[in-house]
C-alpha cells in the first residue's frame, strides 16, 4: 500500500467516525443543526478526493491530508464533548453544526467585515512595502550609514505599534486612518530592517564579480543585490504580515465599527459565543489563506535557488 493510500485511509476512517458519532443521542436539548456539520464534512471529503487526484507532490498531499485528519478528529471530539455528552459549558461551547449554520446565516455580514479588514491591511501593508523596500535598498547599499541605520530600525521596530494608537486617534481624522497608520508601522520597521540586512549581507564575491564585469551601480543594485536580498526581505514581509493581523484585530476590537475584530467583540459582549467562534474561525481561515499565498509567491520568486 502506498503512503498516499494509507493517509487517505486515515482521513476516511476519521470521517466515518465523525458521521457515526452523529447517531449517538444528544444530551443537549437545543437545536444543534447537525445537518450543517455533515454537509461540511462531506464537502471537505470531496475536496480531499479532488486534491488527491490532482496533486503532483506527494509530500504536500500528505501534509494536506494530515491537516484534514486533524480537522475531522477535532470535530469528532468537539461533538462528543458538546452535543452528545454535554461535558463543556453549553453557552461557551456551542455544537459545531450550529456554528456552521450561523456562518451561513451571517454570510453577508462576514464578507462585508472581511472586506473592511482586508482593505485596511492592503493599504497599510503595501504602502509600507513601497516605502521600506526602496529605502532599505538605499540605506543598505550605502556602506557608511547602512550599519547604523540597521540598529536604529531594529530599535524603533521593537516598540509595539499598538502604543501609537492614542497618538493616531489624536492626530488622524478617522479610526480607519489610525488603523492604516498602525499597520504601516507594524510592517515598515521589520521590512526596512530585513531589507537592509539582506543588502549588507550579500556575498561579497557577487558584488566583486559585478565590478570586474564593469556592471554599473544601478544594474548591480536592481539586478544583482535585490534578487540576492529577496529571501531576507520576505522574512520581514512575513513578520510584518503576522503582526499586522494581530494589531488590526486588536484595534478593531477597541473602537472600530466594522471588521472581523469588531464582529467578534460585538457578539462576545452580548454573550453570543456561537458568532464569536464563527468570527475566530473566519479570521484564522483568512490569515491562513493569505499566508499560503505569500509562501507561494515567495517560492515562485525564489525558484532560481532550487
Amino acid at each position: 500500500m502506498t503512503v498516499k493510500k494509507r493517509f487517505l485511509r486515515v482521513v476516511n476512517f476519521l470521517l466515518v467516525a465523525l458521521l457515526l458519532v452523529q447517531l449517538i443521542p444528544n444530551a443537549r436539548t437545543g437545536e444543534s443543526h447537525t445537518e450543517y456539520l455533515v454537509w461540511f464534512a462531506v464537502g471537505l471529503e470531496a475536496i480531499v478526493l479532488l486534491v488527491s487526484a490532482l496533486a503532483k507532490k506527494e509530500k504536500s498531499l500528505n501534509l494536506f491530508l494530515d491537516i484534514i485528519a486533524v480537522v475531522f478528529g477535532f470535530l469528532t471530539v468537539w461533538t462528543l464533548l458538546t452535543d452528545k455528552f454535554n461535558i463543556l459549558n453549553e453557552a461557551l461551547f456551542p455544537p459545531m453544526g450550529k456554528v456552521f449554520w450561523q456562518a451561513v446565516q451571517d454570510a453577508d455580514k462576514i464578507f462585508i467585515n472581511i472586506g473592511s479588514s482586508l482593505g485596511i491591511i492592503v493599504q497599510g501593508y503595501f504602502i509600507a512595502l513601497a516605502v521600506a523596500i526602496p529605502l532599505g535598498l538605499f540605506l543598505g547599499w550605502n556602506a557608511r550609514i547602512g550599519g547604523a541605520a540597521t540598529y536604529i530600525a531594529k530599535f524603533l521596530g521593537s516598540i509595539p505599534p499598538i502604543v501609537y494608537i492614542p497618538y493616531g486617534i489624536a492626530l488622524l481624522p478617522t479610526f480607519r486612518s489610525v488603523s492604516v497608520f498602525v499597520i504601516f508601522l507594524a510592517t515598515f520597521w521589520p521590512v526596512l530592517a530585513s531589507t537592509m540586512s539582506g543588502v549588507i549581507n550579500v556575498d561579497k564575491r557577487i558584488t566583486d564579480s559585478a565590478k570586474v564585469l564593469n556592471v554599473n551601480k544601478r544594474t548591480t543594485l536592481f539586478s544583482v543585490i535585490l534578487p540576492a536580498s529577496i529571501p531576507q526581505i520576505f522574512i520581514g514581509c512575513n513578520q510584518g504580515l503576522s503582526v499586522s493581523f494581530i494589531l488590526l484585530t486588536s484595534a478593531e476590537m477597541i473602537g472600530a465599527q466594522s471588521g472581523m475584530g469588531y464582529y467578534v467583540k460585538q457578539y462576545s459582549d452580548f454573550g453570543d459565543y456561537t458568532r464569536t467562534i464563527v468570527g475566530l474561525l473566519v479570521i484564522g481561515l483568512v490569515v491562513t489563506v493569505i499566508a499560503l499565498a505569500v509562501n507561494k509567491l515567495q517560492s515562485y520568486l525564489l525558484r532560481w535557488k532550487k
